[in-house]
């Protein structure tokens, strides 16, 4: 059984769109955004059929305890159920004041939740969406995942041209298509944004290069969105995330971040899986030791300060 106590966390740098949905929560001020963001969240709302403590959850957030999130960015086009492109997790624990964020590469080979057989974790969603992701990273790295956020990564387009547009620094020019992006700071719609984070081919650094464009723009969207500049376009910024994002929050456990966790420390730290690449069958996966694994497990459960045998 897992021993919570806590108190804070720091939103400024963590990335996700979970963490914009706070900000902009803790910015309403006016009822009509109040009711917009109300609604969006009714919207967004999906509970979890496998998470049957969910009181105990709620209950801890009010006491202030270590709590984790799971983030899927789905890439779900028409016709095609998708595959979770991007899965990160946030444990969080306001007692020694950090986030830990842990980015899990997509090709990472583990056992899929349910299936009884190995395969690319982020499989998982596209053979049991949500419920399969989470109960496989649960698997996978020993910890309970309390929360999940699904971001539509086709329909993220919508929230960032709902915000004006973004702009970011890229790092190195390159181009897509007839889409051009010069080194250096650039303006992005939606489109171009969603262009923009799903180049891999052409990066240097891979899938990880594409991850770190993913949170690039993400954090960009957080910026923009909780300025007060776009306080006038509350209404569609919320009905562009009711569209676009699943969580199994409800409006009273945001607004209990908001108000628990607002002075959280600021001290962000990003873990890495090692992995090596090997090529199965002609499939590519990043293959995870059992040493590495157990690293991991370990890091996360001190985080949410879980009792560890011996």
């Amino acid at each position: 059984m897992r021993r919570r106590k806590r108190r804070r966390l720091n939103w400024r740098n963590i990335i996700g769109l979970f963490l914009f949905i706070i900000l902009i929560a803790g910015s309403l001020y006016g009822f009509s955004v109040y009711q917009s963001f109300n609604k969006a969240v009714a919207t967004m709302h999906e509970p979890l059929d496998s998470k049957p403590n969910k009181e105990k959850v709620t209950e801890a957030l009010k006491k202030e305890e270590p709590f984790s999130v799971l983030m899927l960015g789905v890439d779900e086009r028409e016709g095609d159920k998708g595959r979770s492109d991007t899965m990160i997790v946030l444990t969080v624990n306001p007692n020694n004041q950090s986030v830990k964020m842990l980015s899990i590469p997509r090709d990472t080979r583990t056992e899929i939740a349910g299936k009884g057989k190995e395969d690319k974790i982020n499989h998982a969603y596209a053979f049991g969406g949500v419920s399969m992701a989470v109960d496989t990273v649960e698997n996978f790295l020993d910890i309970p995942i309390d929360y999940y956020v699904k971001i539509n990564m086709e329909g993220f387009k919508d929230i960032i041209d709902s915000v004006g547009g973004i702009n970011i620094e890229n790092d190195f020019a390159f181009k897509v298509d007839e889409y051009n992006f010069p080194a250096g700071q650039i303006q992005l719609s939606g489109e171009e944004a969603l262009i923009y984070i799903r180049m891999r081919y052409d990066d240097p650094n891979g899938d990880f290069g594409r991850q770190a464009r993913q949170r690039q723009v993400i954090q960009a969207v957080i910026k923009e969105g909780a300025s007060l500049s776009s306080l006038s376009k509350a209404p569609e910024i919320f009905q562009a995330i009711g569209s676009n994002v699943k969580t199994n929050l409800t409006f009273e456990e945001m607004m209990d971040i908001q108000k628990n966790y607002k002075e959280a420390g600021r001290n962000i730290e990003q873990l890495v899986v090692h992995s090596e690449g090997k090529m199965i069958e002609n499939i590519y996966y990043g293959l995870v030791t059992l040493a590495e694994q157990k690293r991991l497990q370990d890091e996360l459960k001190s985080q949410l300060e879980m009792k560890q045998e011996g």
